[in-house]
């Protein structure tokens, strides 16, 4: 069966690397400082929008009533936050496409 590989934060900063033409290093800070930027944002509840690509934003869970799988047993599962990702649709087309 095959299984996908993952993109790793030094995937991405070597991608940076060979593209963009900066040091390792350079291209790997800038990697972090674009992920840590996501991350305060979220942290601070707004949305973050990527042009082409798609937004990051954050969502308010309602408490609700879940089951223990193995006993059965009824449980709340307490409110919570959840960041949701939606691609746009250029994305999404290039996905469709394989491109």
């Amino acid at each position: 069966m095959y299984k996908p590989k993952a993109v790793t934060r030094a995937d991405i900063a070597e991608a940076v690397y060979h593209e963009v033409g900066l040091t390792r290093k350079s291209a790997a800070d800038l990697v972090e400082t674009l992920l840590e930027e996501v991350s305060r944002t979220l942290t601070k509840g707004e949305t973050v929008k990527i042009s082409g690509f798609g937004n990051f934003a954050v969502r308010q869970k309602r408490e609700r009533i879940g089951r223990n799988p193995k006993t059965g047993e009824e449980v709340p599962i307490t409110p919570r936050k959840v960041v949701v990702f939606r691609a746009s649709h250029i994305l999404k087309d290039r996905v469709d496409e394989g491109v």
